[in-house]
């Protein structure tokens, strides 16, 4: 392949850090993972994160969470506003749980929510608000948190694929009541399999550690708030209090996500300056309409969409890439309205007119952790004639 849609992150670090793994002879959920853990929420400045074995499982127990808080939890047929493009597993757990979906279009330059929408959207049945960073781009959370904070909303952020990008200053993934990452193999940091969730709400933290393991009460904070302890130790050591999940990460995991954040930094730095290149070389070009940074992307991949206006055929275009070489793919996952599993959901819908044309003029070519842009180069040169 000429150019790839992603790349391995890993060097000689992460393979020293399986072999530490394989040496203690100690695989299951332990001290590599709390370690990780810890140097998670200290970097992005919050005070709890949770690791488990991906990005998906991360919304689904950080969505499970809001129904176990004390105070004012979601209950099902809540209304919950969703945008109409991101990856399934952002909408799937909402559907578990039972909550209404309102589906609400995007901003067909910057991809994420289209922000008079999302104010029209909102009702005084409106309980939570997930924002999702597409793929490296920063929602307009200055706006968000204010609507969240006037209506008195939650604010859950799906940053699973916007890790280590920016809105004013603050990382994305650090604004709602809960915010989940994943870590999977093509994602900014990797540990193959694998996601986090981080907040700064000790009841909820609690919450989702039982969560993440069958719902006991196993690694729970001496001063946990979700439960009283009792004096039979016989009992308390297999004592569940939750309707759980067994979402646990392993140490080989957490070994190689510590030596992986050491690098997060270095790798937004390559991925933007591939950015400067792709944005220089594809700025003006009337056919396609490439993504608009808000704050400081981290830059997932590079979308572009076929200019609705013009008569070009997405499928030419799309031949002319696997000719050439060059891997593509739909954008996130498309429109959600438009797949089978709609069919299940219990929703509304304010439009879908951008998302619609994401869907069937958009895709996306990779973004790497290291100098591409030759390849960059060599899209452009692809794509020239058409």
């Amino acid at each position: 392949m000429r150019y790839e849609l992603a790349s391995s992150t890993w060097g000689e670090e992460e393979k020293q850090a399986i072999l530490e793994v394989m040496n203690s002879n100690i695989y299951t959920m332990g001290e590599k993972v709390k370690e990780f853990e810890e140097r998670f929420a200290k970097y992005f400045g919050m005070k709890y994160a949770v690791m488990v074995n991906s990005g998906s499982s991360a919304n689904l127990i950080a969505v499970a969470s809001l129904f176990y808080k004390k105070e004012n939890p979601l209950k099902r047929g809540d209304e919950v506003i969703v945008p109409c493009i991101s990856w399934a597993t952002t909408f799937h757990p909402l559907y578990q749980y039972g909550l209404k979906l309102k589906f609400v279009d995007i901003d067909l330059h910057t991809l994420n929510y289209d922000i008079e929408e999302l104010k029209r959207a909102v009702t005084k049945n409106t309980r939570m608000i997930v924002a999702v960073s597409i793929l490296g781009n920063p929602c307009q959370f200055d706006e968000i948190a204010k609507l969240c904070e006037k209506n008195n909303m939650i604010l859950f952020e799906d940053n699973c694929e916007s890790m280590g990008a920016k809105c004013n200053g603050k990382y994305t993934g650090t604004f709602g009541l809960v915010n989940t990452f994943s870590t999977f193999f093509s994602h900014h940091i990797s540990t193959m399999e694998g996601g986090l969730i981080l907040t700064n709400n000790k009841e909820v933290y609690n919450i989702l550690k039982s969560l993440r393991a069958h719902g006991w009460i196993r690694g729970q904070d001496e001063d946990s708030p979700i439960f009283e302890r009792r004096d039979d130790d016989f009992f308390e050591a297999y004592r569940f209090i939750l309707p759980g999940f067994n979402v646990r990460p392993t140490e080989i995991q957490g070994a190689i996500g510590i030596r992986q954040l050491y690098k997060l930094e270095g790798f937004i730095k390559i991925r933007r300056k591939n950015a400067e290149h792709f944005a220089e070389l594809f700025k003006g070009d009337e056919r396609f309409i490439i993504q608009k940074e808000i704050g400081e992307s981290s830059w997932f991949c590079f979308t572009m969409i076929i200019n609705p206006e013009l008569e070009i055929e997405r499928k030419k275009v799309l031949q002319k890439l696997k000719d050439a070489n060059i891997e593509h793919r739909i954008i996130t996952g498309g429109n959600i309205l438009r797949h089978d599993v709609i069919k299940y959901y219990d929703y509304t819908v304010t439009k879908s007119t951008n998302a619609d044309i994401a869907h069937y003029n958009g895709f996306f070519v990779g973004n790497h952790p290291y100098d591409i842009r030759d390849k960059i180069d060599y899209l452009h040169k692809t794509l020239k004639n058409i």
